[in-house]
């Protein structure tokens, strides 16, 4: 938890948050995916000031429960002094302890925000999906609760002004609006209305932006007349200068790129226009190979 101290902005783990949309899907499906295409609604997250803050967080688990199906785990919920904003104890269930930072008995209005992000731990943990190392297992959790529809809370969480900074979780404020970008254009739903945080707004608007510019990359039909042409000069020599972006294999030649969707690389002949199926999310993408 970040609490007056300096925010990093941008894109820098945005590799490991397209591997966690990849692993997502293919632990889930395409199915078990759309199972969460409508988000957590802000009234089952909200925290009036007369609420008892133990009997009110209760409430708020239990919604975050409901939403990522997870109807046979209970969360005992705490408040602790600590230094993150809250930890939760994985273990087999059917209970587990959150402990939430004392300061959010203050500061009502994002508990939701970090219950989100204990109770993906939960969900990853029963779901058997984990990243090695703590800092990309923590990316994943992020990434998970927003792409699943409780996240959006964390980047509304995000607070920055002359007097007083805040931050919840390990993406970055535009990495948590990347990641509802893809969301919102997978589902059509705009979480946008449901900010009370101006930078959320912000953040978002500028990870929708990335979205955007992914979504022209060669070969996809929609890429711009610069990167057709370069992609056309490497497809010629048969070597990618963007290997990241496309690479060419084989004979006959064919191309890999990233799904647009869940970035799983899919590979298809280079034969011109062609309409291709992702096998892991089955997104469909319009290319120009």
């Amino acid at each position: 938890m970040g609490t007056d101290v300096e925010i990093v902005h941008g894109f820098p783990h945005l590799a490991t948050v397209r591997s966690a949309v990849t692993a997502l899907y293919r632990r889930l499906s395409a199915d078990g995916v759309r199972d969460f295409a409508l988000s957590v609604p802000p009234s089952d997250v909200a925290f009036s000031d007369d609420e008892d803050p133990y009997l009110g967080v209760q409430r708020v688990a239990g919604a975050i429960v409901r939403h990522l199906r997870l109807p046979d785990a209970r969360m005992i919920v705490s408040f602790h002094g600590m230094r993150h904003a809250g930890s939760v104890e994985l273990a087999a269930g059917p209970e587990y302890f959150v402990e939430l930072n004392t300061r959010f008995k203050e500061h009502r209005r994002d508990i939701g925000a970090a219950l989100a992000h204990e109770v993906t731990h939960v969900f990853l943990h029963r779901l058997g999906l984990a990243f090695t190392g703590t800092r990309d297992n923590e990316i994943l959790t992020d990434t998970v609760a927003a792409y699943l529809g409780a996240g959006w809370l964390l980047l509304d969480a995000y607070r920055e002004d002359a007097l007083t900074t805040q931050k919840l979780g390990y993406l970055t404020p535009e990495e948590f609006g990347y990641v509802l970008a893809l969301r919102a254009r997978v589902f059509g739903e705009d979480p946008a209305v449901w900010f009370t945080s101006p930078q959320a707004y912000d953040a978002y608007t500028a990870g929708a932006e990335r979205v955007r510019r992914d979504s022209r990359r060669a070969p996809l039909a929609g890429a711009g007349r610069t990167v057709r042409h370069r992609y056309a000069r490497d497809r010629r020599a048969g070597v990618s200068s963007l290997p990241d972006e496309y690479a060419f294999e084989g004979d006959p030649l064919r191309v890999s790129f990233p799904c647009p969707t869940c970035w799983q690389r899919i590979r298809v002949g280079v034969r011109g226009r062609v309409t291709v199926r992702c096998g892991v999310c089955g997104g469909v993408a319009e290319c120009d190979t």
